[in-house]
């Protein structure tokens, strides 16, 4: 037989390439750090061959090593796809759903149970980030994202119009929209222009005084809104959905139009989805028109 390193070897160099990342790819494979590094040194052995460049904050894929990566991924999807074929795929396949926390958090876990009611045998696993840039290329089989729709390299499908509002402690009552502008406002970063904006559709005139609190996810707003440190702004979709599960927080104001939206994204080019997650984005659009519709 013609010389062929350790499969196992080969499997942990696949995944590495893909999240140049030894820590993502010894959780993706369930093995330990140590394993994953000892199977790339070896197979770089075997080889003769440096795979990676170990620079101190990253990995980096030699030439050789882009090279190889896609011939071993192509021949693990070609195994793969037999054994699928021949076997049949895994009974039960997990649904990767990655969205914004904030989306994760305020929209799509407080609707999965409707989706699990209607699909039990389709088990699920959401996965979150801070920003659309701060995560590595991962196996998702389902991606949500909040913004303009104008990301390179993706198809994206809008899901949405978003609202703006502003939050309050429930116990605070109702505020007078003038007098906002001299309350304890929440900043959220990359978002910090959302005051100015809504001041600004409501013609109130904004002092500009800089906040007493700047935080980088809307769950950590709410949680400074709850604890009393003041107001923050969020898409009314998420405060709805955290009124409805019991936080203890008031709208403070009209609605106005948010520049951004949510998007379904899918590389270019990529494969079909899943039947899991053509399942799951039927039933999210049949969710969303439901909710237009009321």
């Amino acid at each position: 037989m013609d010389r062929l390193p350790n499969p196992a070897w080969l499997r942990s160099f696949e995944s590495a390439a893909r999240h140049l990342n030894f820590t993502t790819t010894a959780r993706e494979l369930g093995l330990t750090q140590t394993a994953v590094s000892l199977h790339i040194r070896s197979l770089e052995a075997e080889l003769g061959q440096k795979l990676f460049t170990r620079n101190a904050r990253r990995l980096e894929l030699t030439e050789l090593g882009q090279s190889y990566s896609l011939t071993v991924r192509r021949a693990l999807a070609d195994i793969a796809l037999s054994t699928n074929s021949l076997f049949g795929p895994a009974s039960r396949q997990t649904l990767t759903i990655r969205a914004a926390i904030s989306t994760a958090t305020y929209w799509i876990a407080a609707e999965l149970p409707d989706f699990t009611a209607q699909h039990p045998d389709i088990p699920v696993r959401l996965i979150s980030h801070i920003w659309n840039d701060s995560v590595a290329p991962a196996d998702v089989d389902v991606e949500i994202r909040l913004g303009y729709g104008d990301w390179p390299g993706v198809r994206a499908e809008k899901l949405t119009d978003e609202y703006l509002v502003p939050v309050c402690r429930a116990d605070n009552g109702s505020a007078d929209l003038s007098g906002l502008p001299k309350s304890p406002l929440i900043h959220i970063l990359g978002y910090e222009d959302n005051w100015t904006r809504y001041f600004q559709a409501n013609g109130i005139t904004a002092t500009h005084q800089p906040p007493q609190h700047s935080v980088d996810t809307s769950v950590a707003a709410l949680q400074l809104v709850m604890a009393g440190a003041g107001y923050a702004t969020m898409l009314e979709r998420f405060a709805r959905n955290a009124i409805r599960q019991g936080a203890p927080l008031d709208i403070a104001g009209p609605a106005i139009p948010f520049a951004q939206s949510h998007y379904l994204i899918s590389a270019q080019g990529a494969a079909h989805p899943s039947a899991a997650a053509g399942l799951f984005c039927a039933w999210l659009r049949d969710r969303l028109a439901s909710d237009a519709a009321g």
